[in-house]
């Protein structure tokens, strides 16, 4: 067992202890797992440990110490159900839940996509690529649901990412953002790349990777000023549409990581689903798409709001 060491400064008086953990460390660990970190001693503040829900005055020297298991490429199948929307020899498109990691990493060694994966398509584990990858070829966020295709062998998996490298897939998310943007129709071209002030979060960075995101409102007549929005990804940068729509001022709503500190809508989950999905077959090159309705969870959110 080996650890992985995280120090900072606290900058902004009155925030929760475990809240602005989870900022730091990202999606790697679940506020449920900091809170047990905090309790076990493996949090200090100024050389102290403390509850997980004391407020801060800022200025605090904050240590964190996460425990990382050694790296084993070697995954177990779990037989997983999955929602397979799609398959054949070569591919499968699946509609992943929001609380599904596509693959095994710190904090997140089971339960998994890939896991899910190895289990009803044993072959996949042939492929040649790290067993933790096997099959992947673009990611979800663990809390985003949606559409994901996956590749069942080298030559599939090859063309897939060529095609994502190219920008030929067509991925369109909806997401319920906290306040309207700007303006109804929208495009973001901001780079992204690590915050430097929080390592585990990504920001809009001058030299950054170039990062591009098309929006649409489609719906803005709720009881709060909330927008739900039609995204096209141009690009796919990690935690791209989440830091775009932080970045102007719109944040998702139920996002811990980019989103307002005090959230006026209590959701377990951010409101992003990857709804459509459209490529070329790797081995006929036929034009497939995909869709996926909104999951029930989110569509009662909608439905509360447009109530009030």
């Amino acid at each position: 067992m080996t650890e992985q060491q995280i120090e900072f400064t606290v900058e902004n008086p009155g925030e929760r202890l475990d809240k602005l953990i989870v900022a730091e460390v990202g999606d790697s660990l679940s506020r449920a797992q900091i809170q047990a970190l905090i309790k076990d001693g493996g949090v200090m503040v100024n050389g102290t440990q403390v509850k997980p829900g004391v407020k801060l005055k800022g200025g605090e020297h904050i240590s964190v110490t996460i425990p990382i298991r050694e790296e084993n490429d070697v995954v177990k199948p779990e037989i997983i159900p999955l929602n397979v929307l799609y398959e054949d020899k070569d591919i499968a498109v699946i509609d992943k839940p929001a609380g599904m990691t596509i693959h095994p990493g710190v904090g997140n060694e089971t339960g998994t996509l890939v896991s899910a994966m190895l289990a009803r398509w044993p072959e996949i584990a042939k492929m040649n690529t790290n067993e933790k990858r096997a099959g992947i070829v673009h990611r979800l966020d663990k809390d985003t649901s949606g559409l994901v295709v996956i590749a069942k062998n080298d030559v599939s998996r090859r063309r897939l990412m060529e095609q994502f490298q190219s920008r030929t897939v067509e991925k369109t998310y909806l997401a319920l953002l906290e306040k309207m943007p700007p303006t109804p129709v929208g495009r973001i071209e901001a780079p992204i790349a690590r915050d430097p002030n929080q390592r585990k979060r990504m920001a809009v960075v001058r030299g950054g990777k170039p990062a591009i995101t098309e929006y649409r409102v489609i719906e803005s007549d709720f009881s709060g000023d909330q927008a739900l929005v039609r995204v096209n990804l141009l690009t796919g940068r990690t935690h791209q549409i989440r830091v775009h729509m932080a970045f102007i001022g719109a944040p998702i709503v139920g996002d811990s990581i980019y989103g307002f500190r005090k959230q006026r809508l209590k959701l377990k989950r951010h409101f992003l689903h990857a709804a459509e999905l459209a490529f070329d077959h790797p081995r006929t090159g036929e034009r497939l798409r995909f869709e996926s309705p909104l999951p029930p969870g989110l569509t009662n959110v909608l439905e509360k709001l447009r109530q009030k």
